[in-house]
C-alpha cells in the first residue's frame, strides 16, 4: 500500500498492511533522511491548503511590521463600520505568539460580531486537488473545520484570563458571538462534505483544567455530532485534535460523532494510557502522537516504546502513529527511524494480529 493508502484505510476503521507512520509538513524538514523515510512509507500529513477559503468582504484589514528591541512585531488592523480591532503577534519558530488578542475591552463586543457574520466561505476545490495530486502517494492532505466555538472565543478571540471576567460579568454578549460562530458554522459544513477532502480535523487543544467537563458537554461535543451528521453523509470523516488530558470527558468522547481522535497522547505524558483510550474508545480510530517526552530517552526505549503502543492497541486496525509536536533538532533523524523500524516489522499486519 502506498503510505496515503494506508493512511485513508486506517481512518475508515480497515486494516491496513501495516500501522501508518505520519508527521505534519512542519515537523520534519526536506533531506536525505525524510526521503528514507517516505521510501519505508512515512506520510506527510498537510494541513496548509484550505478545500474553503473564508473571506470577509466588508472589513478591511491592514498590517504593519516593526522591530522593537529587536524583535519583530505584526499589528494587524480590521476595519468594520462598526469599529476597529487589532491584534500584535510575534514569531516563534513554527508560529506566532499572540502579544495583543482581538478583544480587550467591552467595546470590541459590537465590531467583533460584525466581523464573524461578514465571514463567507468560498469553495478551494480545485486548488486542493491539484495540491495533493501533485504531492503524490507521499502525502495525506488533511481539510479542517477551525476551532468550536466557545475555544475560538475563550483562547483565539480573549484568551482565558480575559474570557473568564467576560463569562462572569457579561456572559450574554459572549453568547452573541456564540450564537453567531454556530450559524456561520453551519454554512460551513456542507461545503467540506461535497470538497475532495476525506478527513476533517475539529478543533481541539482543550485543556481540562480550563474548558472543564460541564462546558465541553454543552459547548464542544454537540458541534463534533453536529458536523458528523451533515459530513458522514457524503462519506466523509470527522476527528479532533484532542492531545492533553482526556479522562475528566472520555466517555463524552466516546459517545460522540467523532470517527477519530487526533494527536491522542498516551502516557507518559496524559493522564490516559494506550490501553485506557483503547477501551475506553472501542470504536474510535486513534491517530496518536507520539508521546514527546520519551523523544529524549534512549533509541532502545524508543523502540521498546513503539512496541508497547502496538501491543496495548492490538490488534493494529484504527490505529496510526503520528508527531504532531516539535522534536529536539538533533533527535528527531534517530527517533524517526527507529520508530519507522518497528513499525516496518512489529506494525505489519500478521505481526499485529497474532
Amino acid at each position: 500500500m502506498t503510505p496515503r493508502a494506508r493512511v485513508e484505510a486506517a481512518l475508515r476503521g480497515e486494516m491496513p498492511d501495516k500501522v501508518p507512520f505520519t508527521v505534519y509538513e512542519s515537523k520534519i524538514p526536506q533531506c536525505a533522511v525524510e526521503r528514507q523515510l517516505r521510501n519505508e512509507g512515512l506520510c506527510i500529513v498537510v494541513r496548509t491548503v484550505p478545500v474553503v477559503n473564508t473571506i470577509t468582504p466588508n472589513v478591511t484589514v491592514e498590517s504593519h511590521i516593526f522591530t522593537q528591541d529587536g524583535v519583530r512585531y505584526t499589528r494587524t488592523i480590521y476595519h468594520t463600520p462598526v469599529g476597529d480591532l487589532s491584534t500584535l503577534t510575534r514569531p516563534a519558530g513554527f508560529t506566532s505568539w499572540h502579544v495583543e488578542k482581538i478583544f480587550k475591552t467591552p467595546e470590541d463586543y459590537k465590531p467583533l460580531l460584525f466581523l464573524i457574520q461578514d465571514r463567507q466561505f468560498l469553495p478551494n476545490y480545485a486548488a486542493f486537488e491539484r495540491a495533493q495530486a501533485d504531492f503524490g502517494e507521499d502525502g495525506f492532505f488533511r481539510g479542517a473545520v477551525g476551532s468550536t466555538p466557545l475555544h475560538e472565543i475563550m483562547v483565539s478571540m480573549m484568551g482565558v484570563e480575559t474570557f473568564a471576567i467576560e463569562w462572569v460579568e457579561r456572559r450574554d454578549e459572549i453568547m452573541k458571538l456564540y450564537d453567531a460562530l454556530v450559524e456561520k458554522l453551519r454554512s460551513l459544513y456542507p461545503l467540506l462534505a461535497d470538497s475532495p477532502a476525506l478527513a476533517f480535523n475539529y478543533g481541539g487543544n482543550e485543556t481540562a483544567d480550563v474548558m472543564g467537563r460541564e462546558r465541553f458537554e454543552k459547548y464542544v461535543a454537540p458541534h463534533y455530532d453536529e458536523a458528523a451528521e451533515v459530513l458522514h453523509k457524503k462519506g466523509k470523516l470527522l476527528g479532533a485534535h484532542l492531545d492533553g488530558n482526556n479522562r475528566v470527558w472520555a466517555d463524552i468522547v466516546a459517545r460522540s460523532g467523532l470517527d477519530y481522535i487526533e494527536a491522542f497522547t498516551p502516557a507518559p505524558d496524559t493522564d490516559m494510557s494506550m490501553a485506557d483510550a483503547r477501551e475506553v474508545w472501542a470504536d474510535k480510530v486513534l491517530w496518536i502522537n507520539y508521546p514527546s517526552s520519551v523523544h529524549l530517552a534512549s533509541i532502545e526505549t524508543i523502540e521498546e516504546t513503539t512496541r508497547q503502543i502496538l501491543r496495548d492497541a492490538a490488534p493494529g486496525d484504527r490505529l496510526l502513529v503520528g508527531i504532531t509536536e516539535d522534536v529536539p533538532e538533533n533527535r528527531w533523524r534517530e527517533n524517526f527511524l527507529a520508530i519507522s523500524r518497528v513499525l516496518d516489522t512489529d506494525g505489519r499486519t500478521p505481526v499485529a494480529a497474532s
